[in-house]
């Protein structure tokens, strides 16, 4: 992040809006970079690892997140996507970004529309928790041929 100087941290507000910049380039690996090595990821669906759905996995590592925009990027193409953030609350080291998303599942060309809601935690001046809360369900339905 080169607008911040040497030796100190960025804040959390800085760290979010560099995260928004980087998701709406759309570099998987530029994204990344913004995740410290190891991290708490979770994206709330009721099993772990799902069979439709390519990018729900576990992850834990910077690796793991390029890898997860990546497989997100080759199923919805940015180019249809529509996402609003309405809300940013920061407490400290946490972020909440409350808004809604809506993305065309390019296999199936079904559309999904949601409200989500992402909790990230900064320390250090990277991300090291990453917890998305989303309608798996209205996911789940845009991938069903």
């Amino acid at each position: 992040m080169a607008d911040v100087d040497q030796g100190t941290q960025p804040d959390t507000r800085t760290v979010v809006e560099e995260l928004l910049r980087r998701t709406g380039r759309g570099d998987p690996d530029d994204i990344a970079e913004l995740y410290a090595a190891k991290i708490d990821w979770r994206v709330d669906w009721p099993v772990e690892h799902h069979p439709v759905v390519p990018w729900i996995r576990p992850r834990s590592t910077r690796a793991d997140v390029a890898d997860h925009f990546r497989t997100f990027g080759r199923s919805c193409p940015s180019s249809e996507a529509r996402v609003a953030i309405d809300r940013l609350l920061i407490d400290g080291p946490d972020a909440v970004l409350i808004g809604t998303s809506s993305q065309l599942v390019e296999a199936t060309g079904r559309r999904f529309d949601m409200v989500f809601a992402l909790h990230l935690t900064i320390e250090g001046g990277l991300i090291t928790r990453h917890h998305m809360y989303e309608d798996s369900l209205a996911v789940l339905q845009a991938f069903d041929s």
